[in-house]
């Protein structure tokens, strides 16, 4: 049994906590091989899940978009990329889109092929969502975690969802239904609810305050509370905000939590931008400091409700910005030679 340099620490010492899930979320793993990319590891090939796995990685995040098409993130390519993950002795977070493309707060399109009234959501996100986890059990491949819907912060399958035109009735109806699919298909199956910058103590207290609707979404239809915490996009989003943000909902609600997508930079610059946390280089060392802040937060999170942590696309060659401003957030070159962050999964998650 392999121990990592973190759970160790908390043997040795109990105020250093190991939190259960080390994650990373590397979708674009197939694509990226059909495309030729490969990875080495200590200058030895391997792929890239297997790599993560070796590192200290024990929970796969996998995006699925209503696209039937494996280059967009189908459901066929979940399953395959899900089968590859369990196999390794990874548990599952299944991060569902709701929409044909990309879902977060500024995009969140109904599928092309699903109905545009509130009722004909509420049947066909349930049919859905049940169909999906099914899919998944049946494989061998069950899920553990399930998001319903990818930073929801104004709701999802707009205009109909979509908060700041309809209010949180469409919204919380919707979300009831996605949780009741998932249950029928898997009682066991954690439902996940995913906002954006969960350092924003009062954008996530007005949303939780304002989405519990008696006979649509309740606090019993749901298990975890899902954020994103990137460094890029606010010069507010600290590891103090972070704390204080997600005490104030543990106290409330009592949920588990989970960091499903955080990066910093490797290297390079970040133009016109100031990261939220200063002091840390832009170095594979000053994302290891970044990362073991946050578990640091996670474990100050009361009641042990802080989980784990989730990398976002830590290979993607070819997009190394990962949507930010900052030059190169992978933990591997150009080439696919690991980093020394690496370690990150096993050492500071």
């Amino acid at each position: 049994m392999r121990f990592s340099r973190s759970c160790l620490l908390a043997v040795l010492f109990p105020l250093v906590k190991c939190l259960t899930y080390h994650g990373a979320d590397y979708s674009s793993l197939i694509n990226l091989e059909n495309s030729g990319k490969t990875y080495k590891d200590g200058g030895a090939t391997e792929k890239f899940d297997a790599i993560l796995h070796n590192h200290g990685v024990n929970l796969a995040r996998i995006r699925v978009w209503t696209s039937t098409n494996n280059e967009d993130y189908s459901l066929s390519y979940g399953l395959a990329l899900a089968k590859r993950a369990v196999a390794l002795g990874m548990d599952l977070l299944i991060d569902l889109h709701y929409s044909d493309t990309w879902a977060d707060p500024g995009h969140q399109a109904i599928p092309s092929s699903w109905p545009t009234t509130l009722s004909g959501l509420n049947t066909e996100i349930f049919t859905y969502t049940q169909s999906l986890v099914a899919a998944f059990s049946a494989q061998g491949t069950p899920i553990t975690f399930l998001q319903i819907g990818n930073e929801i912060n104004n709701g999802m399958l707009w205009p109909v969802g979509e908060i700041s035109v309809a209010g949180y009735s469409p919204l919380s109806q919707l979300l009831n239904s996605a949780a009741n699919g998932a249950h029928a298909a898997d009682a066991n199956v954690q439902v996940a609810v995913h906002l954006a910058n969960g350092w924003d103590g009062a954008g996530v207290s007005s949303f939780y305050e304002q989405i519990f609707i008696a006979g649509e979404f309740s606090t019993s239809d749901f298990d975890v509370m899902a954020f994103s915490f990137y460094p890029f996009y606010d010069s507010a989003a600290t590891y103090a905000a972070l704390l204080s943000s997600l005490n104030n909902v543990v106290a409330k609600y009592g949920k588990d939590i989970l960091i499903v997508e955080t990066d910093w930079p490797s290297s390079g610059s970040c133009p016109g931008v100031t990261l939220s946390q200063g002091g840390i280089a832009l170095t594979p060392a000053g994302q290891e400091t970044w990362v073991n802040g946050i578990k640091t937060v996670l474990s100050e999170v009361s009641g042990g409700h802080g989980k784990g942590i989730v990398y976002w696309e830590p290979g993607w060659i070819g997009n190394a910005g990962l949507g930010s401003a900052c030059s190169d957030n992978l933990v591997v070159d150009n080439s696919g030679n690991t980093l020394a962050s690496i370690a990150l999964f096993s050492a500071d998650m």
